[in-house]
């Protein structure tokens, strides 16, 4: 049972890596399994539809390693500011460790791949479980639930166009910048 998780996980992360680098149709099933060190066979076994599964596996992966950013995050933030610019530090640091070149995986679902209503779907739901996730700890922080929400809506919303902002200047003081851009100076 160990073994099959530990297959199922290295070919998730390993297409998730190489979707973020190449996008959903540059990147073949060969490089995958040579990626994830895994025969065919192990593929087709954990996803039956192949490449459309581990895409989408792949934003669910992501979709949690972003909540699991957030946890990190906001678990001890004294207030939605605080747990955003710790956010934002956080994820400037991994653009940097990831050379800034890469996309987002949810993000590439939308538009690429054979089924792009399929992807579609499958990335609104990632989006909404990591908006959800934010959404909690604004509730955590005192926040009403609809106000929560459109204020981990528009964090995410902002944080997914400064991901992009960065990529395109190689440059992840994007990030860091984003806590001031949206909600303006910290106050002393």
């Amino acid at each position: 049972m160990t073994e099959e998780a530990s297959t199922k996980d290295r070919l998730v992360q390993a297409a998730t890596r190489l979707f973020r680098q190449r996008g959903y149709d540059g990147t073949g099933l060969s490089e995958i399994l040579a990626e994830a060190g895994v025969p065919k066979g192990s593929l087709y076994h954990h996803f039956p539809e192949g490449k459309a599964d581990l895409a989408c596996a792949a934003a669910d992966w992501t979709a949690g390693e972003i909540v699991r950013v957030i946890d990190d995050s906001f678990h001890a933030a004294p207030d939605w500011r605080h747990g955003v610019t710790t956010f934002c530090y956080k994820m400037a640091k991994l653009f940097d460790i990831l050379n800034s070149a890469d996309a987002c995986p949810i993000f590439g679902l939308m538009f690429d791949g054979p089924d792009q209503a399929r992807f579609r779907i499958h990335a609104e739901a990632a989006f909404t479980r990591i908006i959800a996730g934010a959404s909690h700890y604004a509730q955590t922080l005192g926040m009403p639930p609809d106000t929560a929400h459109d204020m981990a809506e528009t964090f995410i919303i902002g944080f997914q166009g400064g991901w992009t902002l960065a990529r395109v200047r190689r440059n992840s003081d994007v990030l860091r910048s984003l806590p001031t851009r949206l909600y303006g100076p910290a106050s002393a």
